[in-house]
Formats: C-alpha cells, structure tokens, sequence
C-alpha cells in the first residue's frame, strides 16, 4: 500500500530539492513552481531579515507570479545561491515573459548559521543549482538537510541550543490542502502540542544574564496551496502563518529574529472558504516547526 505524501510536495505541480553540506552545517532548499508560476506574496518580522526580491512580493506591485523560492544558510552570503536555481529555470523556458527573455523570479530568504559549523562554508551559484536540478514531487526530507542543516533553536541563554532542522507537512480538511515547510532556526524555545519544551533550554529567558549581540535567528517558512488567491490575499495568509510562530516558539518574533513568510498559490483550483483555508495555514505551519525539530533530534541522538 502506498503511504500518502505528507510533505509540502503532495501539493501537485510544487517540487523541492536540497543541497546538504554536513561538514559544513549549512545547504540550501530550493522549491520550484508550477511552469506558469505561482501568485505569491510574504511577510517580513523582524529586524533583520535576509532575503533577495522580498519587495517584489508586496501586493502593491505588478508581478503575481514567481517561479522558485530558495531558502539558505549563510547568511547574505548564501543569498547567492538564488542564481542558481534562476539559471536551472532559464533553461527550462520557465520564466516573466519579457520582450527579449523569460526571467525566472526566484525570491530567496536566509538563515544565520555561520557560528554553528565552518563560517566559510555558504552555498553560492553552483549550490543553488545542484537543489534545483534535483528537485522533485517525492517526499521532502527533513531534518539536518538543505537550509535547516545548520538551524538551531533556544539560543537566548547562550547555551542549551539544540537543532533546529528542516520540516514539511501537507495538512487536508474538506478538500481542502495545505503544504508547509519550515527552516527553524529562533532565539525562542519551540513548543509541542501541549505547550512544553519541545526544543530548547525551556527556562525562558532572563534565567541567565545574556545579550545575543549580533547573533542573528530566523525562521522561515513557505505555504503552498492549488486553490486560487490574489497576492493581497496571500500576503493576509502570510501574516497568520506569522502569527502562528506565536503559538509554537516562545519568545517569538524578538529584537533578534528577522522571520520570513511566503505563500504561493498555484491557482488551479477555484477559491476556498478562507476561514477554513487561514485556519490550515496556521496548523501546517505550527507542524511544520515541530516536524523541523523532532526529525533534526531524531538524527542527533543516531549520531
């Protein structure tokens, strides 16, 4: 019997492929869209973000639809990687069509992850690539793969960190599909079901006298659906899928995370009660973060 897909990429016509870096702790995520693209938008907390064509996404701008999005470690440096996965698309033919090319419009979000293995070891161009060329509908792995290699939650003591990891859940109700996926990578503990510690020191802080400094923690996340939406209304469902870190990592959106939230729709199928669809964004998004961390530990306690 075959197990259903529960990631991201049992949403049809979404692809994901990684680049792992292990030695490293750092890689990149690229997921590809439908050919025709997909009506995006995002939402941006925090003081720092790191992302490239973030402005793109505003609802208040012309372009829909992009093409790809990246997720990487290295910091800005990793943001490199996003061209990459544009050149893969170029020779794919997939892309804005313009008057004298096809530009594939690949946003791209990253993480800080230069403390945790070697800081010289970023993804670039070729990265960025090797992710997009082997980017397909099967399953995603999570864990210590791709941008979550080198994520880490519940820094705020300086001490107690653990994995943060990579997840991806589809979650269905009425017909109704949501993907997500979720690079973990807070200042904040992550929260289970009940409300406990699933990952981090658990004593909130203050317990210890710690000023983070220029350390910097992001999450970020993408959500994907095939039912129809305009940019604005992804941009709304961008800021509850914000809105949804609140319930799962605490503290949430501090002075030191710079979160990103994107949600892609490949609008092949017609709209959907958007109560019910708001509500599935902010339970896949919630799985998500947990997914991320319980298959990251998963792989650190094998070690």
């Amino acid at each position: 019997m075959t197990v259903p897909n529960p990631t991201l990429t049992a949403i049809p016509g979404f692809l994901v492929g990684h680049w792992t870096d292990l030695a490293g702790q750092t890689g990149c995520t690229a997921l590809l869209c439908p050919p025709a693209g997909a009506v995006a938008s995002a939402s941006f907390l925090g003081p720092s973000p790191g992302t490239r064509e973030g402005i793109l996404l505003g609802p208040e701008k012309k372009v829909e639809r992009v093409h790809g999005l990246l997720f990487t470690g290295g910091s800005a440096f990793g943001l490199a990687a996003a061209d990459g996965v544009v050149q893969v698309l170029e020779e794919r033919g997939i892309g804005h069509e313009t008057p004298w090319a096809r530009v594939p419009l690949v946003p791209a979000a990253v993480i800080y992850d230069l403390g945790v293995g070697d800081p010289l070891a970023r993804p670039g161009p070729a990265e960025g690539e090797h992710a997009a060329r082997i980017a397909s509908a099967a399953p995603v792995p999570r864990g210590l793969v791709g941008a979550g290699t080198g994520a880490t939650a519940g820094k705020y003591l300086g001490q107690g960190a653990v994995p943060g990891g990579l997840g991806s859940v589809c979650v269905e109700r009425y017909g109704v599909r949501v993907g997500a996926l979720a690079v973990v990578n807070p200042i904040g503990d992550v929260l289970d079901e009940r409300g406990g510690v699933l990952g981090g020191p658990g004593q909130g802080p203050g317990a210890l006298a710690f000023t983070p400094g220029d350390v910097e923690s992001t999450t970020l996340l993408a959500v994907v659906t095939e039912h129809a939406l305009t940019k604005s209304e992804c941009r709304r469902l961008a800021d509850a899928a914000q809105a949804a870190l609140g319930r799962v990592i605490h503290p949430s959106h501090t002075f030191w995370d710079g979160d990103s939230a994107f949600v892609l729709s490949s609008a092949v199928l017609p709209p959907a009660d958007p109560l019910l669809l708001g509500a599935l964004v902010q339970e896949a998004v919630c799985a998500a973060v947990r997914d991320a961390v319980r298959e990251a530990n998963v792989e650190q306690s094998d070690v």
